[in-house]
Formats: C-alpha cells, structure tokens, sequence
C-alpha cells in the first residue's frame, strides 16, 4: 500500500536526527520520539493527513516547547489540540501565542479539517532548540545558523519530498523568510515564496490589529487554494 502524507511526515519527525554539539550552550531534543507527542502527532496526522493530496507548506521557525515541543503538531498548544483538532490529552493547559493566533486564522479558512486539507504548517528546523532551558531560534547566533544549516537543508529537502505544493509556500516570520529565501535559492525546491509576519509577533505587537491580520492572512492562503 502506498505510503500516505501522514505516513511521510511522521517518518520524517521521528526519524529526523539530532546534531551534534552546538555551539552557544544550545541543546536540540526531538519531541516526536517522546511521549505523549509522538502518540499525539500520530492522532493527529492520522485524522488530517492520512491521503495524498498535496499540501501548501506554512513554515515556521523551529517549535518551541510548549507548542509542538509539547504536543507533536506545529502551532497547536494542548488546548487548540482538543477544541479545534477534536484530540483529548492530560497535558498542562499552558496557552501558546502563536498557536492562538493560527487557530483564530484556521476557523477563519473553515475549521481544521478544511485548513487541513490544503495546508501544512511545519517549521524550517523541525526540532526544538533550548538554551538554557529556554526557547531558541536556529537564527539566533550566526555561529548557529552555519552549524545547522544542512540540516536546514535536509529538512526543507524531506518535508517538499513528503508532498507540498512546489508552486508556493509561505514563511511565518519575516526574519524567518530571510533565510527560507536563501535555502530555495540553494536548492530549488518552490517556485514562489510569501513571507508573513509572524503570529507570536503579532500577539505581543499587534494585539488590537489581530483582527485585521486574521482576515488578511485568511484572504492570501483563501487564494492559494486549488479545488
């Protein structure tokens, strides 16, 4: 039987390795080799992802620990996991920004399981990055960002191979997209790229204009949309 998205990409976050010794104190962990995540990202990828229809790619940064550090789905704190993706867990109900923000825009575009079937969302380094016990971004440091950069590249290489659409794809993160710009300028994977602000950005900095960006956002994924 052929192998489905959900397949792939569960292949994919599981299996992907972590790197050696990083410089700056910075740890990598791989939450879909852990549990509840990866139990959850199985639910999760086995309800939304279980065809082959091809999907947009949504990339973020690299997950932090409370969002899909936690759970084992990009942007989806526990709580977003049960009221808008139908999965029950125990985990702490510990809200994450980002992952509020994208589940007001998935409502906009229909629910998950419209939002799924034509949509992504994953990062560009798909393991969580602490330093010192907190959040980190793989653009942190230059010094960094050299060391993970094949694996950057691998990552982009295996997540197109699981099946995205190579016509467009969309960065959440402006400086994000500095560097999704130079990796398809190195490996040629999408045709196009759409760089957005991104949502934990704008929950800390646009709060009153949420609205405004929910409807825009809403708007320019709407049109990506092939039926």
């Amino acid at each position: 039987m052929t192998s489905t998205f959900a397949d792939r990409l569960r292949a994919f976050l599981a299996g992907f390795p972590l790197p050696g010794p990083l410089p700056d104190e910075v740890l990598a962990v791989n939450p879909y080799q852990l549990q509840p995540a990866r139990a959850l990202l199985t639910s999760f990828a086995q309800r939304f992802y279980a065809d082959h229809a091809p999907r947009v790619a949504l990339l973020g940064i690299n997950p932090g620990r409370f969002g899909g550090g936690t759970t084992g789905v990009a942007f989806t704190d526990p709580g977003a996991l049960e009221r808008h993706c139908g999965l029950p867990n125990e985990l702490p109900r510990r809200a994450e920004l980002s992952s509020q923000f994208v589940y007001q825009l998935i409502e906009a575009l229909g629910g998950a399981t419209a939002f799924y079937r034509h949509f992504y969302l994953g990062s560009l380094y798909p393991l969580v990055l602490l330093r010192h016990g907190r959040n980190h971004n793989y653009y942190d440091s230059a010094a960094l960002t050299k060391a993970l950069w094949p694996d950057l590249q691998t990552s982009l290489r295996q997540q197109v191979a699981a099946g995205l659409r190579r016509d467009v794809a969309v960065s959440l993160g402006r400086r994000n997209g500095e560097f999704f710009q130079r990796l398809n300028q190195e490996l040629g994977l999408f045709e196009r790229l759409i760089v957005l602000d991104h949502p934990r950005y704008l929950m800390q900095y646009q709060r009153r204009r949420v609205p405004d960006f929910v409807a825009e956002y809403a708007r320019l994924l709407g049109e990506l949309i092939i039926t």
